[in-house]
């Protein structure tokens, strides 16, 4: 029942070329910044990553962009990374744009064992017609479009309406950052962090979890475990240095106001 390991490197141990990867986080807050590190040395190529974005130039998954590591990306955010536009507009990278609560949903009811599921969420668009562009040439032309999807008309409480059929996505690996884990793999996320991590850890067949705090098996209260531990299979306990190291995506700051003379 112990699921803690001693490395980062023994953490993703059998992460191979090809690989799919649900990553937490958003942004470049709440992610796994040190399982994503090792898989760069670890050298693993082509691999597709599943995330609400590839975080940003230079910092989180942006690394493995960089590195060229990466062959296709699922996710709901581009922006704020312009390696990550470069490399999709240059037919370097295959992307499949998801809205941010089917991606989520996605990857919840894979963990849930149901293979697809119907949604509202892009009924009438690109989403559910198809069309929209996964991977360009180098000319700026596309060479690969989603597919329509099935849609079928449902009513709910008296209203018809039409949904969309959403494929789950399991995934090999999963790699996510929570605040404080058991040997048993039971994890407690912080705030926000909580958003993508829990449902990272339930879509993979082999979930990672790097934790801020490691505790024994029966610290954490029943009532507080955010995720339970049969969705992780290792846990890696992070130095106080590795806890610390969190960079800012973006900082705002203003004057600091003079000081009054009179309190002075």
């Amino acid at each position: 029942m112990d699921k803690v390991v001693s490395s980062a490197e023994e953490a993703v141990e059998g992460i191979e070329d090809g690989m799919t990867l649900t990553v937490g986080g958003f942004g470049i807050s709440g992610i796994p910044a040190v399982l994503i590190d090792a898989v760069l040395a670890k050298g693993a190529t082509n691999l597709e990553l599943v995330s609400n974005n590839c975080g940003i130039d230079g910092a989180g998954l942006g690394v493995l962009l960089a590195a060229q590591r990466v062959g296709r990306v699922i996710a709901s955010y581009v922006g704020e990374n312009k390696e990550f536009a470069r490399q999709y507009l240059s037919g370097e990278l295959e992307v499949e744009l998801t809205p941010q609560g089917t991606l989520a949903e996605r990857m919840r009811s894979a963990g849930a064992g149901i293979p697809a599921f119907w949604t509202p969420t892009g009924v009438g668009s690109l989403v559910s017609e198809g069309g929209m562009p996964w991977l360009y040439d180098s000319e700026g032309n596309v060479i690969k479009s989603s597919p329509p999807k099935e849609k079928r008309e449902y009513t709910v409480r008296g209203h018809t309406r039409e949904y969309v059929l959403e494929d789950s996505i399991f995934a090999d690996f999963g790699l996510v950052h929570a605040a404080k884990g058991d040997r048993h793999g039971n994890l407690v996320f912080n705030k926000s962090a909580r958003n993508f991590n829990p449902l990272c850890a339930m879509a993979a067949g082999v979930a990672v979890a790097q934790v801020e705090e490691l505790v024994e098996p029966g610290e954490i209260d029943p009532d507080d475990v955010h995720l339970p531990g049969i969705y992780v299979q290792r846990v890696l306990a992070l130095t106080p240095e590795q806890v610390a190291a969190k960079d800012i995506e973006k900082r705002t700051t203003r004057p600091r106001p003079a000081a009054n003379t009179e309190e002075a």
